[in-house]
């Protein structure tokens, strides 16, 4: 490890960077946060407030231009900007973590990670939900094989949000990377992609169902995997009673969790990512699990978004692109989530020219 800590300037201080970014930058002493950008007059007052030694800019542009003075840009931008500005921060010498989407079409990112790699920086992805507690009691159900051979996996993140509260989120097509295909979408389909491996989509629904969504609010897709499991997954913002968060049924048992990840609301309360009941999930919200008949609860791991932070340090740390060590995401993962979304919206595409 370096004495010399990660100089570290985040682009966005809306929910994206105020609270998936900063706190655990600001929280690991491997990195200064130096440079924060928004040009919101009441965020930047909020970021002077929590990050006093942070200098704060107004555009990732002005961030570009202190490129010299910084060693990582992570990128909480709206997700059209994310490919223009990761390419100029690459370009201009620094590494690079861009939040969900990586990007808007696929061949955007795969065109990142080629140049990333012909620069020699680090490209990463954060895709955070990877440290979701419940997505963490998964994967150690999985590598425990304590559900058999897993035929099919229902995931699902549903939300009753009548109003966009952000503008862009508003204004924004699907073209632009709006809809809750790019955003929520982008999370349950890494997960997916992550447990079973590759997959196919093989139908897809998607709709639009409040009157001022520019993009989509409601999708429900079916994936098969080369593994042989059948994923579905649901997305709705629209959903007054939700689904359950994980399904999973194999030969040897089944596995079902409701409710939300606690580590979000916990920041937004005003939390940090060092208090000691930071994601820890409250027992009564226990997954089910039912082996030979027999139902128990099955405790949530503790949810741990620090460690994307930990694994990059070590990377950026241990030398980079030139170490063996992993990027916390390697992009070509989001790529392939990517690829999903496209070949989703190219079958909902014709099975309503089917019925026009």
């Amino acid at each position: 490890m370096t004495s010399q800590p990660i100089r570290t300037a985040v682009a966005g201080f809306g929910l994206s960077g105020s609270v998936f970014h900063a706190p655990f930058i600001a929280s690991n002493p491997a990195y200064a946060l130096a440079v924060i950008a928004t040009s919101d007059e009441s965020r930047q007052a909020k970021a002077r407030e929590r990050y006093p030694r942070a200098q704060v800019v107004d555009t990732p542009e002005d961030i570009l231009a202190l490129a010299g003075q910084l060693d990582l840009i992570v990128l909480g931008t709206p997700p059209a900007t994310h490919f223009p500005l990761a390419k100029a921060a690459l370009e201009a010498g620094l590494d690079v973590v861009v939040d969900k989407p990586f990007t808007v079409h696929s061949a955007q990112g795969e065109e990142l990670i080629q140049l990333a790699a012909n620069l020699g920086r680090v490209l990463t992805v954060y895709q955070n939900r990877r440290w979701d507690g419940d997505a963490l009691t998964v994967q150690k159900l999985l590598d425990a094989g304590t559900l058999g051979t897993v035929t099919r996996f229902e995931v699902g993140m549903e939300r009753w949000a009548p109003e966009i509260a952000k503008a862009w989120k508003a204004s924004a097509a699907a073209e632009d990377g709006g809809g809750v295909l790019f955003d929520l979408g982008t999370h349950v389909l890494d997960l997916a992609l992550r447990f079973f491996g590759p997959a196919t989509v093989t139908y897809s629904e998607i709709a639009a169902r409040r009157p001022q969504e520019n993009a989509d609010d409601d999708v429900f897709m079916v994936l098969q995997h080369d593994s042989g499991v059948l994923t579905h997954v649901t997305l709705n913002l629209t959903s007054h009673l939700h689904g359950p968060r994980f399904r999973i049924l194999g030969t040897e048992g089944a596995f079902a969790k409701f409710g939300t990840d606690p580590q979000e609301p916990f920041v937004l309360g005003g939390g940090l990512p060092t208090d000691p009941e930071y994601g820890v999930e409250p027992p009564e919200n226990a997954g089910t699990l039912e082996v030979d008949g027999q139902r128990t609860t099955f405790p949530t791991e503790r949810g741990a978004y620090p460690e994307f932070y930990r694994l990059l340090a070590e990377k950026l740390d241990d030398g980079g692109t030139a170490s063996q060590r992993p990027a916390p995401v390697d992009p070509a993962g989001p790529v392939e989530v990517l690829k999903l979304i496209e070949q989703a919206r190219a079958l909902a595409s014709k099975e309503i020219s089917a019925k026009a």
